[in-house]
């Protein structure tokens, strides 16, 4: 009885000592659509020579930058098709 007792006792404090691995967060930048790099935003409805963002944005500030780099605006996309994006809205956070 004595031993499965610290047997336990010990298997338990092993467990608590050992801290858990976080890993940070990372917000959406879209809260629907997909991130794009578009060239020009026509009245929200379309939006011409979309691409996705060269690397991936972890917040709506650093979306803004990444496509500024690339001469391009930081949209969220719902239906992004043939380097078009349909229905357009900015992102999160930018």
């Amino acid at each position: 009885m004595r031993t499965s007792f610290v047997t336990l006792f010990g298997l338990a404090a092993s467990v608590a000592a050992i801290p858990a691995m976080l890993g940070e967060r990372q917000t959406t930048v879209c809260s629907s659509g997909t991130a794009q790099c578009c060239s020009v935003d026509v009245l929200g409805i379309a939006d011409l020579d979309c691409a996705n963002p060269p690397s991936v944005p972890t917040n709506g500030t650093e979306f803004q930058t990444i496509c500024a780099a690339e001469g391009q605006i930081d949209m969220c996309c719902i239906l992004p098709v043939l380097d078009q994006g349909i229905i357009c809205s900015t992102p999160i956070g930018s």
